[in-house]
């Protein structure tokens, strides 16, 4: 019943802020990342779930006027059944219960497949939020890609939400969509900032450096590329790399610490091969660090021009490249280059410019003197291009993945 899963996701939370300290920590140890960035999204997670407790109780459709005015015509939505969950790593608290607590709220069941490097985490979920649902209504599957895969093909799934890889995504959309199930993807980025010549540039690069670096650059969101008009070109380099360079790196475990390390070796290889690969000149870092674990010093990489796999791929890692842009328009042209739309940053002081131009900007997300990084989980969240498939996540969204529409006629 809605009022029981409403109260089910409100002692959730409890469940979650309760337990919240703990769960930071044990984020800090499985992932790496910074235990700052690790407390916040626990609160993150702990606002999803109360979030959702709201859902259960707002109307599940609408009246309608029948041709028989004697009788009542009704468009309700109805739960699907059970929801396949795949989530990564990266944010081992927050993507999970953003596509565990909408479910659970509509109705449905809910199998989580967590990322292999964030089992821990997820398995700590489960131990705080299941004794508040009914038994089983929340699972875990454990397991790597062809766990994912089997869970996406399975005939008793009505459908998946899945957040990774391009690669991954795509048979994952391909195991779905093949038995007519539901099912959207989130598929990651290489998210532009353009900084034009009227920005305010030492907001502007704090701003980017903390999207291109912080978490060492793993996040869908991160900032990629670095855009700037050419009036400003050197005056933001010069800026930027400060910023990079004052970032506190190394112990994820230490408050302020900013850049924490890459999640395993071959990610930091793949991230080597990429600067070495790239053409560009390496203004501030492009070396692993010497300490225990997989780090990278957060690097900033000066392109002549926008090719190579600084451009066109994503490196999840703390890594960016910088290009300059004859003018506004050039910039948005450079923006919108490549395979990916997730997000994207403008920053300026002008009003005018900025309406003009960021509908232009070929991305599901849009922030103007604003970070790439970060979305409010009650807005949709998504992207387009290779970023995304299907409907978008988060907020209102939700209700219409999670449910479907039923027109029901009742005559007198």
């Amino acid at each position: 019943p809605a009022a029981v899963r409403s109260a089910a996701l409100i002692a959730a939370a409890a469940a979650l802020e309760a337990g919240g300290g703990a769960v930071a920590e044990l984020v800090v140890r499985e992932v790496g990342k910074p235990i700052t960035e690790a407390r916040g999204e626990v609160a993150r997670g702990v606002a999803i779930l109360r979030y959702y407790a709201t859902a259960p109780l707002l109307a599940d459709g609408e009246t309608l006027p029948a041709a028989d005015p004697g009788a009542l015509l009704m468009a309700r939505r109805l739960p699907l059944g059970v929801i396949g969950c795949i989530t990564p790593w990266n944010f081992p608290v927050a993507i999970p219960l953003w596509k565990v607590a909408p479910a659970v709220a509509f109705g449905n069941a809910a199998v989580l497949k967590p990322a292999g490097a964030a089992t821990a985490v997820a398995a700590c979920l489960l131990e705080l939020i299941g004794p508040h649902l009914p038994p089983h209504l929340l699972q875990i599957l454990t397991g790597e890609a062809a766990t994912g895969a089997a869970l996406a093909a399975h005939p008793d799934v009505a459908a998946v939400s899945f957040t990774g890889s391009v690669a991954a995504g795509r048979k994952v959309v391909a195991g779905a969509a093949v038995r007519g199930a539901r099912v959207q993807a989130e598929m990651g980025g290489q998210n532009p900032s353009v900084v034009l010549a009227d920005a305010d540039l030492d907001r502007a690069a704090a701003t980017i450096a903390a999207a291109a670096m912080g978490c060492a650059g793993q996040k869908c969101t991160a900032t990629g590329r670095v855009i700037v008009e050419a009036p400003v070109y050197a005056a933001l380099r010069e800026r930027l790399v400060a910023a990079v360079a004052a970032l506190r790196v190394l112990d994820p475990a230490d408050a302020e610490t900013v850049v924490g390390p890459v999640i395993d070796a071959r990610s930091r290889g793949r991230a080597l091969d990429a600067i070495a690969e790239g053409g560009g000149r390496v203004l501030i870092g492009g070396e692993p660090l010497d300490a225990p674990g997989f780090y990278l010093a957060p690097t900033l990489v000066e392109l002549e021009r926008p090719a190579g796999p600084l451009v066109d791929a994503e490196v999840f890692a703390p890594v960016a490249a910088l290009l300059r842009a004859e003018s506004a328009e050039a910039a948005i042209a450079l923006a919108n280059r490549g395979r990916y739309g997730l997000a994207a940053a403008l920053f300026t002081r002008d009003l005018a410019l900025a309406l003009r131009l960021a509908p232009q900007l070929a991305a599901g997300m849009v922030r103007l003197n604003a970070p790439t990084t970060g979305v409010d989980y009650h807005a949709p969240f998504g992207g387009i291009r290779d970023s995304s498939y299907g409907p978008r996540e988060q907020g209102a969204a939700a209700r219409d993945f999670y449910t479907e529409s039923r027109t029901i006629l009742i005559a007198p």
